[in-house]
């Protein structure tokens, strides 16, 4: 889909497949493909909303839209960045940082009825202030219907994130801002529904160690990947080459 349209963040969807499995066929995130607006639904809001290929290509093959619409990636509605006229998708982001607090005025509206929030974030994203605003938020609400998962792949845009700031410890962080965290092998699913299971009495972080680029050997662990999508010579035997 990426390389017919030309653009699309590759590595940022590879590192969080297992993740996204999880959420949308293993039974955890409650939803209706025939009824994207049902009101009983948890939410998942996408704040590393450059991955949206990945959420996309989920939604279309659980039938939220005709699998031929992913034609039109990077046309029409279908931005590269996600876009909330697609069926499935709860909001329109690109802007990192800002996701989180969405998830959490949802929670709090949300709060001792049925529906779960659950918000996926990039780790690179907690250099932003509004983050950790809205974590306070989410810990002063109580707001224990709110699930973050935090696709700790170690990279930003353009380098490793240890390298630009230091983000570790992370898990310190979010315990002295009151959430109950985890964290696992972001590419396991035994670890991934285990930490899914997680009895919550306050909002919840999993912080998933994930590898940026996994599944095609020339783009894994490259930073510059993240803006460029890989042609058919980048591709080996683990992903294939669709386009062949």
């Amino acid at each position: 889909m990426c390389q017919t349209a030309g653009t699309g963040h590759v590595t940022s969807s590879f590192s969080c497949v297992e993740l996204m499995v999880a959420l949308y066929y293993g039974g955890i995130l409650n939803h209706d493909p025939k009824n994207p607006k049902w009101e009983d639904r948890d939410r998942f809001i996408l704040s590393k909303a450059q991955a949206s290929p990945l959420l996309y290509t989920i939604l279309a093959d659980r039938g939220y839209f005709d699998n031929a619409w992913l034609d039109t990636f990077a046309k029409d509605k279908f931005s590269v960045h996600l876009q909330n006229n697609v069926a499935g998708v709860e909001i329109s982001a690109g802007s990192l940082g800002l996701g989180l607090g969405i998830a959490c005025g949802m929670a709090y509206v949300l709060k001792g009825k049925k529906p779960a929030v659950f918000c996926m974030m990039g780790d690179a994203e907690c250099y932003e202030g509004s983050v950790w605003e809205a974590a306070m938020t989410a810990s002063h609400n109580n707001l224990n219907n709110l699930v973050v998962i935090i696709d700790r792949n170690e990279m930003g845009a353009t380098d490793w994130t240890e390298k630009m700031c230091k983000l570790e410890p992370l898990e310190d962080k979010w315990k002295a801002f009151g959430w109950d965290t985890k964290r696992i092998n972001g590419h396991n699913f035994d670890e991934i529904f285990d930490a899914f299971a997680h009895k919550k009495t306050k909002p919840y972080v999993i912080i998933a160690d994930t590898v940026k680029g996994l599944g095609c050997k020339k783009t894994l662990n490259k930073p510059l990947y993240y803006s460029r999508v890989p042609n058919c010579e980048d591709c080996d035997d683990a992903t294939g080459c669709f386009l062949r």
